[in-house]
């Protein structure tokens, strides 16, 4: 993966509005966390192949970056955005990883499913 070109991901995002497509949707700080403090409570949250369909999507922010997908009914967000990847299945893969490399948020559109 590459540092996150502002201008080429907000570039490919808009190549997938108006479809219907496919989502990955992580985040989590896991099993990190309680190696910091007993007391700190592992967060996740995953979807897979989630169906969706938007008719805006952006990037913002100067790093860590923030994408906004907004649908007919809603808004999906991720933030923490660092690294990005057009794969050679033509699948957008962005990812967010903390100071120690370790992935924390991850984003991926796709016009086809993703493996299971």
């Amino acid at each position: 993966m590459k540092t996150i070109d502002k201008q080429k991901v907000q570039d490919l995002i808009q190549t997938f509005i108006n479809q219907d497509i496919f989502m990955h949707l992580e985040t989590t700080n896991g099993a990190y966390a309680a190696h910091r403090s007993e007391s700190t409570m592992a967060v996740c949250a995953f979807i897979r192949n989630g169906n969706v369909r938007f008719h805006n999507g952006s990037i913002a922010g100067d790093g860590p970056y923030r994408v906004g997908l907004q649908m007919e009914q809603g808004w999906i967000y991720a933030e923490g955005l660092t690294d990005w990847e057009l794969d050679d299945e033509g699948r957008l893969l962005l990812a967010g990883h903390d100071e120690d490399g370790r992935l924390a948020v991850s984003l991926e559109l796709s016009l086809k499913p993703f493996r299971m």
